[in-house]
């Protein structure tokens, strides 16, 4: 197969690809696409496969870098084409990617839609992971990470095909992965349980868990935007008294959440325990949360306390601290908070991604049983 002896400057070798950010190359990559457009040229006319890749990742369409894409996302859109490169590269003849001629020097325009499906199907149904879970009797991917694969790559092929880099639409020879509620983690929690976790590290003398699981449920907020706050970003509320969280949510736009009295309380213990200046005389750009070294908590971090504390529980699903965002939005529509303000709560763009949050608690709360009259039942429900 050609793929299997092809080499370019126009994509790094499968052993080391090197798509980390890089703001000299940037800058290089803005002015090719200027001194493009000054010669009426097609603006990506002089760009390799891998200034695209780099292009997709950090090139942003905001004024301000920070109200564009997440870190964290962008890291996830680039592991996610680093793996499809090279998967495509080892297992060419595998997938069955039958390029007789690499055009200019470049994979993405020698590529055709079929090559795009028989890559999908064979991520889902014979590449390396599912192979090995295979042998293990499991399953391999689940249908949620096909869905969540299959978007990022989607998405990157059809920009490639809208700036005109590609001739061919890619985009188009991705099958649909149609994910419904029951193929989704099961991240539903209420305030029962909610309260038994609380009850558990309260009486484990752990009030920094404690903490974090109250800020987490009572505000809705992400992991990352739990940890990137910052001490001026914990305000008095001058109009109505207490406190209030400015948050800073995807696509740089921030909400305000307020904080129950008991939830602010509980902040100014946890920076008490872990030795930190109160916040009224800190640093204000010093991070709200810290861990014990005094640093910020990343997400991934974050991920892996909850990971290591929830271990010792005895529970039926993965306890990350998203779940806890889920739970904000179960435990506020049993309060009677409608679905909109529940969104806007959130910050979510659409009230699509709210209803995922609630499929289930809204199939059951809308069931046809709960206009039964129990008077018809003779006392028997």
């Amino acid at each position: 197969m050609i793929l299997q002896n092809y080499e370019s400057s126009a994509l790094p070798s499968t052993a080391s690809f090197n798509f980390n950010y890089d703001q000299q190359h940037m800058e290089y990559l803005l002015t090719l696409t200027e001194q493009s457009e000054a010669n009426q040229m097609p603006r990506f006319e002089e760009f390799t496969d891998r200034d695209m890749v780099l292009w997709y990742l950090y090139h942003s369409k905001q004024l301000f870098n920070n109200r564009g894409r997440s870190k964290r996302s962008t890291l996830k859109y680039k592991a996610e084409i680093e793996q499809f490169l090279e998967f495509l590269l080892l297992y060419s003849e595998e997938i069955g990617v039958d390029i007789s001629e690499i055009k200019d020097h470049s994979l993405f325009k020698s590529l055709q839609p079929r090559h795009i499906r028989r890559y999908q199907e064979w991520l889902a149904t014979n590449s390396p992971y599912v192979k090995k879970k295979k042998a293990q009797n499991k399953d391999g991917y689940s249908i949620a990470t096909l869905e969540r694969k299959t978007t990022i790559l989607k998405g990157f092929f059809k920009q490639l095909f809208e700036c005109k880099y590609i001739n061919e639409p890619l985009h188009e020879g991705f099958k649909s992965v149609n994910v419904t509620s029951n193929d989704r983690p099961n991240r539903d929690m209420g305030p029962f349980e909610v309260v038994e976790f609380l009850r558990y590290f309260e009486e484990k003398n752990n009030p920094i868990m404690f903490t974090l699981i109250l800020v987490l449920v009572t505000t809705g907020m992400r992991n990352e935007e739990l940890c990137t706050l910052k001490i001026e970003h914990m305000r008095k509320d001058t109009i109505k008294g207490g406190y209030y969280l400015d948050v800073l949510g995807k696509g740089g736009k921030w909400r305000r959440i307020p904080l129950k009295a008991k939830v602010a309380a509980s902040i100014m213990e946890f920076r008490k325990i872990r030795g930190l200046v109160p916040i009224e005389t800190a640093e204000k750009d010093s991070p709200l949360f810290t861990t014990k070294t005094g640093n910020a908590y990343s997400p991934s971090y974050l991920d892996q306390v909850f990971n290591r504390e929830f271990s010792k529980i005895e529970s039926n699903k993965a306890i990350t601290p998203h779940i806890f965002r889920h739970a904000f939005a179960i435990i506020s529509h049993i309060n009677g908070a409608d679905i909109y303000k529940i969104m806007k709560s959130l910050g979510h763009e659409k009230i699509e991604t709210t209803i995922i949050y609630m499929e289930k608690v809204l199939a059951t709360d809308q069931h046809a049983i709960h206009e039964w009259e129990a008077a018809n039942f003779e006392g028997y429900i």
